[in-house]
């Protein structure tokens, strides 16, 4: 599910200028989903996938807890790679129908 809805954010935000850097960057503590540039800005976005919303929305999974995660994971690459430009955390929620077609796609800015 996680792959279907990566590849689902990565078109959607290349068709709105979005340059990919990296995807599923793996690091010890966790993952990032995708690494993106846009006009001079690091986008860290995290991508969340569910068929249906019967057991809750996309949107329920992103806690204090894992925006914090996000947060950390997100100003360790920044430090790694020596980013000195501005940067913010991005999250996509994508809702599919049990054909995998999507039922609706959104696209949150600066989530933490």
């Amino acid at each position: 599910m996680g792959k279907i809805g990566e590849d689902l954010a990565k078109k959607f935000l290349e068709e709105k200028g979005y340059k990919i850097i990296e995807q599923n960057y793996k690091t010890k503590y966790s993952e990032i989903d995708l690494v993106t540039e846009k006009e001079n800005e690091l986008v860290f976005v995290e991508v969340r996938t569910k068929v249906g919303e019967n057991f809750g929305t996309p949107e329920d999974t992103l806690n204090y807890k894992k925006k914090n995660k996000i947060r950390f994971n997100a100003l360790s690459y920044a430090a790694f790679k020596k980013w000195r430009g501005p940067i913010k955390i991005d999250a996509i929620c994508i809702v599919l129908k049990p054909n995998y077609e999507v039922l609706r796609l959104n696209h949150y800015e600066n989530i933490v």
